[in-house]
């Protein structure tokens, strides 16, 4: 019996266990009204059929400008408000884009907005929501200050959980971002 020669191969065997988790982010819930789709992101080799990347029913509305309309609500209509690496107060550069959906209330009284708040990858995931949330606010209160009602908005915060992890700047710049989506319903 060799004790001194299994004892190297087990600790090898626990630290590769040990630290075999896997780091794979939560999976999002779908905004109300909105169906989940899988997007394949072009940089990113996929082993997924091509058609599962075909858009489910009811996101076939994808316009050419990158909007998609469904029943119950449109994304991608308005220009997404970005922000500075862990600030959540909105610039005065993107006060433009959220002026637009005062405009875009007044011809649609019965719609109301959803102001969704990203992160990039980096922070805690918990840390991430929370920013997330203060950008969404931040977004809410920007807009109840120019007369849009408070009863037309709400918020929701997806923190990174659809930031790419290990993103280079430009992409992290895109991720720090308030999404402005219309609600039909």
């Amino acid at each position: 019996m060799k004790p001194s020669s299994t004892l190297p191969g087990s600790l090898l065997l626990s630290t590769v266990l040990l630290f075999a988790g896997c780091n794979k982010k939560p999976e999002r819930d779908a905004t109300p009204g909105e169906t989940t789709t899988v997007v394949s992101n072009e940089n990113t080799p996929s082993a997924r059929p091509p058609s599962i990347d075909a858009p489910p029913p009811g996101l076939e509305n994808r316009g050419a400008n990158g909007v998609i309309e469904t029943a119950d609500m449109i994304r991608g209509l308005f220009q997404p408000v970005y922000f500075g690496f862990d600030q959540s107060n909105i610039k005065e550069s993107e006060r433009p884009k959220l002026q637009e959906v005062v405009k875009y209330l007044a011809e649609h009284p019965t719609y109301r907005i959803l102001l969704e708040g990203h992160c990039d990858w980096r922070g805690t995931a918990e840390y991430n929501l929370g920013l997330g949330d203060r950008r969404a606010n931040s977004g809410k209160r920007y807009l109840t200050g120019i007369k849009v009602p408070a009863d037309k908005l709400e918020t929701l915060s997806k923190g990174s959980l659809d930031a790419p992890e290990k993103a280079p700047e430009e992409q992290m710049a895109k991720d720090r971002r308030l999404e402005i989506i219309v609600l039909k319903k």
